[in-house]
């Protein structure tokens, strides 16, 4: 069985190939993954938290910037509750990482003026929804937190903007619109912010 490590390098000389054949120089990053029936997804504009960075051409990078871009992770709080919890749910830490630096900045006791608590801001009926007692016990707040963003993701076929939306205005406000992020310039804002602290994350992993 080929392994992961295997795919990817052999990713990286059919991009590699892709540029010297096409003369693409203006391609900054190119982000790939692979489904559950083995086929390749390529693209240089993720909207699907499956995409990781393959190639990045950037500040002069090239192919050499990825074999040397498995650096140390960005020391964040709370980083070994977000890896467990990232493994037993299925969803990237570097998007959870993404979620509660815009909703809390690492914050456990962070409080809005509508009511949400904790690292992943999570109201009243939400919490009580997921089966948590105490929203200010980090490791609760954050598979909670990551529980409700696996399910947008499901409900919204891995569309990454539509379940940021739904997690900041509410899966019912993304349907009403039908299927758009809803115009409130905080949920803009919201998902802009996110997918930003996103592919920080993801570049550092």
């Amino acid at each position: 069985m080929i392994k992961s490590k295997q795919i990817r390098y052999f990713l990286m000389l059919a991009v590699a190939a892709i540029i010297s054949v096409y003369s693409l120089p203006s391609l900054a990053e190119v982000y790939s993954y692979v489904d559950s029936r083995g086929i390749i997804h390529l693209t240089d504009r993720p909207s699907d938290p499956r995409y990781r960075l393959l190639y990045s051409s950037k500040k002069g990078g090239g192919l050499e910037k990825v074999r040397k871009a498995k650096k140390k992770n960005v020391k964040v709080p709370f980083n070994e509750v977000i890896l467990a919890a990232s493994r037993r749910h299925g969803v990237q830490s570097a998007l959870i990482k993404a979620v509660i630096k815009a909703e809390s900045g690492f914050n456990p006791l962070a409080v809005s003026r509508k009511g949400a608590v904790g690292l992943m801001q999570l109201m009243p009926a939400t919490a009580k929804k997921l089966g948590i007692t105490n929203r200010l016990d980090p490791v609760a707040n954050i598979n909670g937190g990551v529980r409700l963003l696996r399910e947008l993701l499901i409900m919204f076929d891995y569309d990454l903007r539509l379940s940021l939306a739904a997690y900041n205005a509410g899966h019912n406000a993304v349907k009403r619109y039908g299927y758009v992020i809803p115009p409130y310039p905080e949920t803009r804002q919201y998902v802009t912010k996110v997918l930003k602290f996103y592919r920080k994350y993801q570049q550092s992993m």
